[in-house]
C-alpha cells in the first residue's frame, strides 16, 4: 500500500484513505499532462487512486470547459501516466452517468446516458480509462457524505447546520444510494487487495433527500419538522436524473447505519 498515489488526497474521500502518497491540486495539477507524467515517472506507483474531480454540478454546468478539463482530460492524463508505468488506475466515478429514467437500481451492465455537464465530463473520464487501460477499476458512487464540520458542504452537512430551524424542506422525487466516504475508502482498499478490475457500483441502499433528512433529525434528536417537497421547489441550474440509485453493495454499510456513526463520531451529536 506504500507505492500508491492518491489524487485529491486532501478532499473528502482522499482524507479517509489511510495509505499511499496523497497529493492535492497544488502538488499535482492533473490538467497538466507533463506534470502527471513526471510524477508517475518519478514515483512509479503500483496503483493510482484518482479522487480528484470538479464535483460542483452548478459550476460544471456554467463552466463546462473547466469540467471537461479537470474530469475528462485530467483523467485521460492519469490513464496515460498509469499505462506508462504499468500501474492500476482506480477511478472514482458517479451514478450521475445515467439519465435517471430507469425504475429500479442501476447496475454495472446498464448503459450510461449522462444529461449534465458534470455527468458527461465524468463519463468521458470513464471512456478514457476503459479505452487506454486493461488494469483499471471504475467505482461509481452517489450522494457520498463525510468530512465533518470542516469539509462537509454537501447535503448532510447543510442539514446538520440547520439544527435550530423549525422546519426543513427536503425533496421526495429523486433518489440515489448514499454512502459514507469512510466506508467507500474501506471499499477501495478491499478491492485493491483483491485486485478487482472493471466497473463496480458502491452504494448503501436507496434513499431520497427526504429520507435522509428525517434520519438525520432522528439521529440528532431534533424536533424539527421535515417537510416533503418535490424537486420543483428547488429550481436547479443543472439537469438531475430522478433515479441515481444502485443495488445495495456488500462493500459498504447501509446508509442509515453509516450516517448514524458519522453524525455521532464527527459531528458529536
Amino acid at each position: 500500500m506504500r507505492d500508491i498515489l492518491v489524487t485529491g488526497g486532501d478532499g473528502v474521500l482522499g482524507s479517509y484513505i489511510p495509505f499511499g502518497t496523497h497529493v492535492d491540486q497544488k502538488e499535482l495539477d492533473i490538467t497538466d499532462y507533463t506534470a502527471v507524467m513526471n510524477v508517475c515517472a518519478d514515483m512509479k506507483p503500483k496503483a493510482i487512486i484518482h479522487c480528484a474531480a470538479l464535483t460542483d454540478l452548478a459550476v460544471c454546468e456554467k463552466n463546462p470547459d473547466e469540467a471537461y478539463l479537470v474530469n475528462s482530460a485530467g483523467t485521460y492524463h492519469l490513464a496515460i501516466g498509469a499505462r506508462s508505468v504499468g500501474a492500476k488506475l482506480v477511478y472514482i466515478s458517479t451514478s450521475d452517468v445515467f439519465d435517471g429514467k430507469k425504475e429500479g437500481p442501476y447496475t454495472e451492465r446498464d448503459m450510461p446516458n449522462p444529461i449534465s455537464a458534470y455527468a458527461r465530463s465524468k463519463h468521458l473520464g470513464e471512456l478514457a480509462v476503459t479505452g487506454l487501460l486493461e488494469n483499471y477499476l471504475i467505482m461509481r458512487i452517489s450522494w457520498m457524505f463525510g468530512g465533518g464540520p470542516q469539509k462537509d458542504s454537501k447535503f448532510v452537512g447543510k442539514i446538520l447546520m440547520q439544527k435550530n430551524a423549525p422546519e426543513i424542506r427536503a425533496v421526495t422525487d429523486t433518489k440515489a444510494s448514499p454512502a459514507w466516504a469512510k466506508d467507500i475508502a474501506g471499499a477501495v482498499q478491499k478491492l485493491l487487495e483483491e485486485d478487482r478490475r472493471g466497473i463496480c457500483h458502491v452504494g448503501g441502499g436507496s434513499a431520497t433527500r427526504y429520507d435522509m433528512a428525517r434520519e438525520i433529525a432522528s439521529i440528532a434528536g431534533w424536533k424539527t419538522e421535515i417537510v416533503p417537497v418535490l424537486s420543483s421547489a428547488f429550481p436547479s441550474a443543472y439537469p438531475i436524473g430522478k433515479n441515481q440509485s444502485m443495488p445495495v453493495s456488500p462493500l459498504v454499510r447501509p446508509w442509515q447505519e453509516a450516517l448514524e456513526e458519522y453524525i455521532h463520531e464527527e459531528w458529536h451529536l
